[in-house]
């Protein structure tokens, strides 16, 4: 295995150029890394910026839309200076995308199999048979049953689950570099949300594939990703190892999506929630994006956004109440 990361993103930044001048900050200077065989979440509520970092790396930004500074890196590649042509071949074979429905991602009017052999001969350069026996074995591989009769069939005679794998077959065809999942199990139901995020590690551990999963349910990080960055206001504002993140919790808003989640333990009627919305990517508050939101808001953060700060190793948060780093578990410098 390659000891470098697949996928480095530094600085990057994605901004909406709006009418009466306005400019909408979506992505505004992140950065992370993964390497082979590893996952990394993205969590954040819905206008976080979640999809538009996944959509940058991608190159799939359209007007007013644009990527206006940072670097993508693929293998070292710097997939940012690419060509609309070079990222033709760049997509579906170096890095594929599943997205949340997977009727917006497959062709209504073509059969599952012709679906998956265009993308084989197109990639592959397979002929004609030799994709249709590949088309079989990716489906018999992601757990569809009666593999043959569903390359036959099309997209809306399949269940939702169902076209979630086939979702997967097609992305896992050309063994790609880099998997990004965008939110793949928030149409279906619990069951197969479970059998669909097990089907990807599976598919992952196989192919040693990077993976980024973005989702706003940050109860399922601790048992699918290996590294969490939290999104808030197109930044990140807490980044560490899953477990780290989970067990020693520091950022606020982190805080509030935690005490949201539903806890059979707990003898609690009501869930915890956080105040308010997420404000527009064109009109932030002058200070700490989250200071309109926070529990714990100071003068300070409502003048001036902190920056990302190493609070210990490999843990680092956007808040002031660590600025300085931290003495112990409750006393802040």
């Amino acid at each position: 295995m390659k000891n470098g990361p697949v996928l480095e993103v530094n600085q990057l930044k994605t901004y909406f150029y709006l009418r009466d001048n306005k400019v909408a900050k979506a992505v505004d200077n992140i950065s992370f890394s993964i390497l082979p065989g590893e996952t990394v979440a993205i969590v954040g509520e819905s206008g976080s910026g979640k999809s538009i970092t996944a959509l940058s790396i991608m190159r799939l930004i359209n007007k007013p839309g644009r990527i206006v500074d940072g670097e993508i890196l693929l293998d070292k590649e710097e997939i940012h200076r690419f060509s609309p042509k070079q990222m033709m071949k760049i997509r579906g074979n170096d890095i594929a995308m599943i997205f949340q429905e997977p009727m917006t991602s497959l062709n209504p009017v073509f059969t599952i199999g012709n679906q998956i052999i265009e993308i084989l001969r197109k990639h592959k350069k397979m002929s004609k048979g030799d994709a249709s026996n590949r088309a079989i074995q990716l489906l018999k591989m992601v757990g569809i049953p009666r593999a043959e009769e569903v390359m036959k069939e099309y997209p809306h005679q399949l269940s939702g689950g169902m076209r979630q794998r086939i979702m997967i077959a097609m992305a896992i065809s050309c063994d790609p570099k880099l998997l990004i999942a965008d939110e793949p199990t928030t149409a279906l139901d619990v069951t197969i949300q479970a059998q669909i995020l097990d089907l990807m590690v599976e598919m992952k551990e196989r192919f040693q594939m990077a993976v980024l999963l973005i989702t706003h349910d940050i109860g399922i990080v601790s048992e699918y990703a290996d590294h969490v960055l939290v999104m808030y206001g197109g930044q990140i504002v807490e980044q560490a190892s899953a477990k780290e993140l989970l067990q020693n919790t520091k950022h606020p808003y982190t805080k509030g999506l935690l005490e949201s989640l539903p806890n059979i333990d707990d003898d609690v009627e009501r869930l915890g929630t956080i105040k308010g919305t997420v404000p527009s990517a064109s009109d932030f508050p002058t200070g700490c994006r989250f200071s309109s939101r926070c529990p714990n808001v100071m003068e300070k953060c409502t003048q001036s956004n902190p920056d990302l700060m190493e609070i210990e190793k490999d843990h680092f948060v956007r808040c002031y109440l660590y600025e300085g780093g931290i003495k112990n578990d409750n006393e802040y410098v």
